[in-house]
């Protein structure tokens, strides 16, 4: 490097080791600004958290390599950008938005840093020599990690395309597209009735990536299991999404009541960790749109709650599906409802639970200690107590209340207070 290539380097550790302190608000800054400027990779919680780790996981390999000034060209790429990569081709997201994501993350990231070398006041040539040793060790990185998201998405997406399952995710996202589609050959494609059924759509899914590529088999055998317990007309239509993630439907010959609890069995005996949405029963061809965009909100609702149940029904959840679609309106909504009733701790859920049943029973006593299996004396206490916290009549606001409370039952602790403040 030119003369002051040694304060340099010390200028850039420096400089390094500062964000680092901030990567978190750093991370989330540039996760931010990608998907806000980029439609295309607004997908659901899966595709949103794989780009957020992707983005995670460049930010610190390039705080690392600044801070030890260690070259960056031979990096291939952390684990989490090449696993979005995949993602977005087996979803047939553009390749130039990805490319344009790595463009506007690197200018967010430089702007971090050049922030933070003002910040440090170094004399003009050291600052001079510091900013160039940045960009060269930056544009370094990211022309070899994009030349490799690129490899590994075209990889991906040639793989992809081969399958028999391209095919079919095509032709279903053609109808839920609302396309004008040839019934006919559509439902010859498919294998699949749409015109006569009556459908439940579920969206299945794996928290985690199974060793041996083996996501969609289980996926697949999950499906197969569920409908036959469900006694289901027919084979259900299955289309992969991704490597962990797919949508399926169930064919019944006519509109009937489902028992939620065995569809929850069936999942939660099938597979070890799959989780699943499911959406209402709906005729034709809209109920088959239909049902799918309400397994859509359900899965949106058990990715914001993270854990909680395994399978999450929109005929359960309805109103908080809808809700969340503004999540930190809902939440401040719930905390208003329900006062010093919305802390995160054991007290609190002791009488959130109780307080729940007895709304439920019809504000019956009896019922509520039945079903607790506590003394009525202690319910009556606990009401006394859910009243006080509220401080207003349980029958004021009394739907809002009932409403509230489901919503802290599928949502927990990220919907709760955690101190006074």
């Amino acid at each position: 490097m030119a003369v002051g290539s040694v304060a340099a380097e010390e200028c850039l550790s420096a400089v390094a080791s500062n964000v680092a302190a901030h990567t978190p608000e750093v991370s989330r800054d540039v996760w931010e600004l990608v998907i806000a400027e980029i439609p295309q990779l607004r997908g659901d919680g899966i595709i949103l958290n794989t780009l957020k780790a992707s983005v995670e996981e460049n930010i610190a390999t390039l705080l690392h390599g600044f801070e030890n000034v260690m070259p960056l060209d031979n990096v291939e790429g952390p684990a989490a950008a090449l696993d979005y990569a995949r993602r977005l081709a087996q979803r047939n997201v553009p390749i130039s938005s990805l490319i344009r994501s790595y463009r506007l993350g690197h200018c967010r990231f430089l702007q971090w840093c050049l922030d933070e070398l003002r910040r440090q006041r170094p004399d003009e040539d050291v600052c001079t020599a510091t900013a160039r040793l940045m960009l060269e060790l930056s544009f370094g990185y990211i022309d070899r990690v994009s030349e490799r998201v690129i490899e590994v998405y075209q990889l991906e997406r040639d793989r992809w395309l081969l399958g028999q399952t391209a095919v079919r995710a095509v032709r279903v996202r053609e109808i839920l597209a609302e396309k004008h589609v040839d019934a006919d050959s559509a439902e010859s494609a498919l294998g699949y009735r749409i015109r006569r059924h009556h459908h439940v759509g579920m969206l299945l899914w794996l928290p985690q990536r199974p060793l041996g590529g083996e996501g969609l088999a289980r996926l697949d055998r999950l499906t197969s299991r569920v409908a036959e317990e469900l006694n289901c007309c027919t084979n259900p239509l299955f289309a992969a999404r991704d490597e962990t993630l797919a949508w399926a439907w169930l064919p019944f010959v006519s509109l009937r009541d489902l028992s939620w609890d065995v569809l929850a069995s069936a999942v939660e005996d099938g597979d070890p960790t799959a989780r699943a949405a499911v959406g209402d029963m709906e005729p034709g061809v809209e109920g088959f749109r239909r049902t799918h965009r309400q397994a859509v909100s359900a899965q949106e609702l058990a990715m914001a709650a993270g854990r909680g149940p395994r399978v999450t029904a929109y005929a359960q959840v309805a109103p908080i599906a809808l809700m969340c679609t503004n999540i930190e309106d809902t939440r401040a909504w719930v905390w208003s409802v329900l006062g010093a009733l919305a802390f995160d701790d054991e007290h609190c859920a002791r009488l959130r639970e109780t307080l729940q049943i007895f709304l439920a029973t019809g504000s019956s006593y009896t019922a509520t200690a039945s079903q607790q299996i506590l003394h009525k004396n202690t319910v009556q206490y606990r009401i006394r107590k859910a009243e006080e916290a509220l401080g207003r009549p349980l029958q004021e606001r009394r739907r809002d209340l009932e409403l509230a409370l489901l919503a802290v039952q599928y949502l927990g602790s990220s919907f709760l207070r955690t101190n006074p403040s």
